[in-house]
């Protein structure tokens, strides 16, 4: 008998791993559409059963039912599991076979998905729930709502006609995103900057040297690659003095996926806005962005537009005269007739910070080996909270990257596993995300599931010399996605749907940026920065040096992030059919927060997967949303002490282990004992005195 039939589909059994957790070392390509196939089958069983239940629909019979299929019985929810391990490998882990396999699944997937939505008896029952229950509690309530309204907003309201409609326009949208995402991934990593010519490094610091020697030679190539992920992309733009080669790098990264050829999103980007604008109408919606902001703080459309422009009004001038300093700077080096373009910002700005500051991401790399940053963020967590953790080399992972740690409560029970998947590779997405395998949730038995979390980042990688050295800035992207770990490993309510990050995007911000505030303190920094070769400690001086420089350019930083947002409010207000060519419109959608001359061929939106692909779509605004909020929480622990284990354990029971049972605003009043307010943030910035 061949190995094939032998083997088992892991996703079929007990996996019989610590703390239940994915098997990857087991897990093959070709189980994933057996599984998938069999959870549908499994899910549309379900409803079936659930539908033709001769009782009187209830809360308990009905949407316990629809939101928890782990009856406790072995006959888990399959259908999760498995899209849970290949929905994460797609982005942290793919290849070519996976990507085909997932525009093969989509259409189906997102049919099943309908079909659920918009059957007819199934959302009776739940109307009738929703009119008439027992008396619940704030949470069930919660649940109820939310289960009635994303009916609703799935289209279980429409006609037929309508219902027929709506299938069509997400299942194009799911596979339109799915596209988007993989033209974005190959052509990312198929443009290299190749280098046999070492007077061509001039400027360059030893890490960046290091790394694109080791890419070149994992590559079989001769001297050195320079790639666009952030790790090799930022360092060339920063301290590279070949200017033409920081032209080619930059219209590289900023022309992707607007090219001729198969990986340009130009018109997928088109489509996706009109189906999105069609669909919240066919729902009687304005536009997409009315559609999402009436399940998110900001209420509207209204108060999107006033915290962009009050951030205007307070930081476009600050923003002006940083860029103008930079400007002058330049001239006196170059000569009063040099213009400074894009790919010269980075290089000019950094000299001026050495002026200003003595101060640049190369000096601070020595202190930052990744080791000791990872013992410094769990020794905060350890502070804050009185978690622990431990790697447990048992756990299996998907690729020799990923580190897998068993974490510990104060009172020593299992809290969570955790992954942490740190370095770029050919098959990763570029960015940082956090995402689970496995939500909390209480089953019917009482027992409480914990939670299997990943970080997954492209932070530097270790070279043949040296060890993985990071920037400050990769310190703040490690200490955001832990953040929002923290808010998924904390979880502790009654139902996955509502536990840990499944909050209201303009919230779930909160918990990661309120983490990145960390970076800059000397309390924390001296728990961990010491020099991986000479075992000194970062000195006071660096680090008063990296508080003072904490604000340079902190305006033309939110004028980029207010740009952003611009652009995506401006495609999802969008009432009427969107037949613009994109790259004009983005220059003009996003002027009012430009600082500088735009370039003509440069394009944002199609590499813009946040608002593409990423579900921040009418969204992008909850980033400095939730600034705000980060900043006004980080104020009662200035006030109280950094590492006050009684304002920690406040936000982790108000806000942190909360998840999504009661309303964001409701929950962080509870922790604050009142509303937040801008001024902590100005404050922060620098802004405001």
């Amino acid at each position: 008998m061949s190995e094939n039939t032998e083997r088992k589909n892991p996703f079929f059994f007990p996996y019989e791993t610590p703390h239940d957790v994915a098997p990857f070392d087991r897990i093959r390509l070709e189980d994933f559409e057996e599984a998938f196939m069999e959870g549908i089958r499994r899910e549309d069983e379900q409803i079936e059963k659930l539908i033709n239940d001769p009782r009187k629909p209830t809360f308990d019979n009905t949407i316990i039912s629809i939101d928890d299929e782990k009856d406790g019985d072995g006959y888990y929810d399959l259908l999760s599991r498995v899209s849970s391990v290949f929905f994460n490998l797609l982005s942290a882990e793919t290849n070519d076979e996976m990507d085909a396999l997932a525009q093969k699944l989509s259409p189906i997937l997102t049919k099943h998905a309908n079909d659920i939505r918009l059957n007819e008896r199934l959302f009776e029952r739940i109307r009738r729930v929703h009119l008439h229950h027992r008396r619940l509690t704030v949470e069930e309530k919660m649940l109820l709502d939310k289960c009635y309204d994303g009916f609703v907003r799935s289209g279980a309201l429409l006609d037929a006609a309508g219902k027929e409609r709506l299938r069509q326009l997400t299942e194009e949208a799911s596979m339109l995103g799915l596209q988007f995402s993989q033209n974005l991934l190959k052509e990312n990593k198929a443009f290299i900057l190749h280098i046999t010519d070492e007077a061509q490094l001039d400027g360059l610091p030893d890490s960046a040297r290091e790394a694109a020697a080791l890419a070149a030679k994992e590559r079989e190539l001769d001297g050195w690659v320079f790639t666009l992920d952030f790790p090799s992309y930022s360092p060339f733009m920063t301290y590279s003095t070949q200017r033409e080669l920081r032209r080619r790098m930059y219209m590289a990264k900023n022309t992707v996926c607007t090219h001729d050829n198969g990986e340009n999103n130009l018109e997928i980007c088109k489509r996706l806005i009109n189906l999105r604008r069609e669909l919240a109408q066919l729902l009687g919606h304005k536009s997409y962005a009315d559609y999402v902001l009436k399940h998110r703080m900001a209420g509207n459309v209204r108060n999107v537009y006033k915290l962009l422009n009050d951030l205007i009004a307070a930081y476009k001038p600050t923003a002006q005269k940083e860029v103008a300093a930079i400007g002058r700077l330049a001239r006196k080096l170059e000569g009063r007739d040099f213009k400074m373009e894009p790919w010269d910002f980075g290089f000019y700005s950094h000299k001026l910070q050495l002026e200003k500051y003595n101060l640049d991401a190369e000096m601070l790399r020595p202190y930052f080996e990744l080791s000791r940053v990872i013992d410094g963020v769990f020794s905060l967590a350890n502070r804050l909270y009185g978690i622990t953790f431990r790697e447990n080399s048992d756990i299996p992972v998907y690729h020799p990257d990923v580190k897998a740690y068993e974490v510990f409560d104060r009172d020593g029970s299992f809290l969570a596993v955790f992954y942490a998947d740190f370095h770029p590779r050919k098959g990763k997405q570029g960015g940082a995300w956090m995402t689970e395998y496995q939500g909390q949730w209480i089953d019917r038995k009482g027992e409480n599931v914990r939670p299997h979390v990943s970080v997954v980042m492209n932070l530097t990688k270790p070279t043949e010399e040296k060890p993985a050295l990071l920037t400050l800035s990769e310190v703040e992207t490690f200490l955001h996605e832990f953040g929002h770990s923290l808010h998924g490993m904390f979880a502790n309510t009654r139902f996955e749907s509502l536990s840990g990050t499944n909050v209201w995007w303009d919230f779930v911000e909160l918990p990661s940026q309120f983490m990145e505030n960390y970076a800059v303190e000397k309390d924390f920094l001296q728990t961990f920065a010491y020099h991986y070769q000479t075992g000194l400690l970062i000195p006071d001086e660096l680090v008063d040096r990296i508080r003072k420089s904490r604000n340079y350019n902190v305006a033309y930083a939110c004028m980029r992030q207010v740009s952003f947002g611009l652009l995506d409010m401006a495609y999802y207000t969008k009432t009427d059919p969107f037949d613009e060519d994109i790259i004009p419109f983005e220059k003009q959608a996003w002027a009012k927060a430009i600082i500088g001359e735009q370039l003509p061929d440069t394009c944002m939106t199609v590499q813009f997967s946040h608002i593409m692909a990423g579900g921040y779509a009418a969204g992008y605004y909850s980033y400095k949303w939730a600034e705000v909020l980060d900043a006004d929480a980080f104020s009662v622990f200035q006030k109280n002490g950094i590492f006050d284990q009684p304002t920690a354990q406040r936000f982790r029971d108000c806000i942190l282990s909360k998840g999504g049972t009661e309303k964001p605003m409701t929950l962080y009043k509870r922790f604050r004992g009142g509303e937040p307010t801008i001024d902590a943030l100005l404050k922060r910035n620098g802004i405001k005195r």
